[in-house]
């Protein structure tokens, strides 16, 4: 059997109709047709998980296993699943434990197929990966409560959501790694116990995902290690200064319109920009060096402007703005907001029950203390210097993904990083990003019926085709938890990481729903969202902290 690793949705579709504003109160009728009434697509969601039976349920897992009609202020059944702790040592009464929630998929085609969830950091828990991107119930920011996700993955394939390193959420014991190979060989320990304990071995699993992947290859063991692929979202794999600096500040022109600057500090930041020697990196592509503390600092300096302009600006989505949405993980963006009287989903003694978490243990969304021991934390090398390309090339299934308003970590950044990076004997892409990503329609879709003239509105976006067994793709109108922000379009990637479509210029319709009429391939023309070249010259118009980079996504 094999198995994938990945690591990294939008607002669930089930709330789209319910909550489409009146066009009334200006004095027009919404272009919209009506929708089918949410009942009906609850129905439709969630009557197979209701009616199969379970797939992983014996003598051992029996203590793991999750009242699926028992999750406080979750109103419908869930399905399977189970969660617990579990060691990352041979002893499994050892302190050093992982947290894990497993939802098993009643899709025929997964088999014992398994994809491993994990957020980033580090330090931070994977469940807001299941609560707010891609699990069975999702609950946004500002919404009443949960709904059913249609987008969510485990209608794909099963899928577990990890807490790690020790020190995250609520897995236990200290912690003692220094670097990434520490917390590789930590996870393949935790790994090993799961696998037995859920009788999967053979089957297939993505700074986390790259170091965790390269030491299950270097394992050479298909039992329990089988890596065929791995999926990165808006992901920490370079220098530093080449994913933030060197390319905030064309970024902050290209979405002039969201970030205002006035004319005296958008021309010291182009000023800045160039004697950085940042618009040469960036036009040239390809160099490599250091930057002096000034240059790096530029980031910062931009991303502290913006809250001048606009109190409630959110790194990892650019776009948004005031009022600023409760957030039932306690995490709303940039900015830590827990009104008085409330306080994390997770950490609710009704909830710790119900999903067998260790009561005594404060859950937050990210780690309040540091999850690498000693002074300078995480000593590892940036994963595109080795651990990527290696994964690349024993897997050719790789796809690196990237929303195109997440400023923690932009874009062209990743891009550039890339181009700096060899695989399979060649540097970077040979060729730009213009291919088109395609999003099927689907019976979610805002349109009924696909235009009979041909014309497709449907979500295209820049990506680089498969080259040498890497894909890069961004998607246009996401931040930086693309699950999030795009379902539709994380659920094709993920399609396509399993192998179930050819490639993310297809316009087969999803596997989910074969049946739905789609448009030709033909009229699809190039991809629509900036390109390297566009962002690198930027607008010259109107022009943090590291703690903010803390909800990294990898698969």
């Amino acid at each position: 059997m094999k198995w994938c690793t990945l690591a990294s949705a939008l607002l669930s579709a089930a709330g789209l109709t319910e909550a489409r504003q009146s066009l009334q109160h200006v004095g027009r009728k919404s272009p919209i047709l009506p929708r089918s009434p949410q009942h009906a697509f609850t129905d439709h969601h969630l009557a197979p998980r209701q009616s199969s039976k379970p797939k992983f349920a014996n003598s051992n897992t029996t203590s793991y296993a999750v009242n699926g009609t028992g999750i406080p202020d979750v109103d419908f059944d869930v399905g399977e699943s189970y969660s617990g702790l579990l060691s990352i040592t041979e002893d499994l009464n050892a302190a050093e434990k992982l947290f894990f929630w497993f939802f098993p998929s009643t899709n025929k085609a997964a088999e014992k197929e398994i994809t491993i969830w994990l957020n980033g950091g580090p330090g931070c828990s994977s469940l807001e990966g299941l609560i707010q991107e891609n699990g069975p119930f999702i609950w946004q920011y500002g919404t009443y409560k949960p709904v059913p996700n249609p987008w969510s993955w485990h209608h794909l394939t099963n899928i577990v959501y990890i807490e790690q390193p020790v020190g995250t959420g609520f897995a236990t014991g200290n912690a003692t790694i220094t670097d990434e190979e520490e917390l590789a060989k930590q996870f393949l320990g935790f790994w090993k116990n799961f696998m037995d304990l859920f009788a999967l071995q053979g089957s297939y699993a993505g700074m986390y995902c790259p170091y965790i992947a390269s030491a299950m290859l270097d394992a050479k063991d298909e039992t329990y290690y089988n890596v065929s692929g791995m999926l990165i979202y808006d992901p920490s794999i370079g220098e530093d200064p080449v994913q933030t600096s060197a390319v905030v500040v064309p970024f902050a022109g290209y979405y002039a319109n969201l970030m205002p600057f006035n004319n005296s500090f958008s021309a010291a930041i182009h000023e800045q920009h160039q004697s950085c020697g940042f618009a040469n990196y960036t036009a040239k592509y390809l160099h490599s060096g250091a930057f002096s503390n000034e240059c790096s600092d530029l980031f910062n300096a931009v991303f502290e402007a913006q809250f001048s302009l606009n109190p409630c600006f959110d790194i990892y989505q650019v776009a948004t703005t005031c009022p600023l949405l409760y957030d039932v993980l306690g995490f709303p963006g940039s900015i830590d907001y827990q009104p008085v009287g409330t306080q994390p989903y997770f950490n609710r003694t009704d909830v710790k029950k119900a999903i067998h978490a260790p009561m005594e243990t404060t859950w937050t969304s990210c780690a309040a203390k540091p999850v690498f021991a000693g002074k300078g934390g995480d000593q590892s090398e940036p994963s595109s210097f080795r651990k990527v390309p290696q994964v690349i090339d024993a897997t050719q299934n790789v796809i690196i993904g990237h929303g195109l308003l997440d400023m923690v970590l932009i874009a062209n950044g990743t891009l550039l990083t890339i181009q700096n990076m060899t695989w399979g004997g060649q540097l970077g892409f040979q060729s730009a990003p213009r291919d088109p990503f395609y999003v099927p329609y689907h019976s979610l879709s805002l349109a009924d019926d696909i235009n009979e003239k041909g014309v497709d509105p449907t979500r295209l976006a820049t990506m680089a085709a498969a080259g040498r067994g890497l894909t890069y793709v961004t998607v246009d109108l996401s931040g930086h938890m693309i699950p999030q922000y795009a379902p539709s379009a994380a659920f094709r990637h993920l399609e396509v990481l399993l192998g179930r479509v050819e490639s993310l210029s297809s316009v087969k319709a999803f596997t989910t729903e074969p049946d739905y009429p789609q448009v030709e391939a033909k009229s699809l023309g190039n991809g629509t969202g900036p390109s390297m070249v566009d962002v690198s010259a930027g607008g010259k118009g109107k022009g943090v902290t590291r703690r903010a980079m803390r909800r990294r996504r990898c698969l």
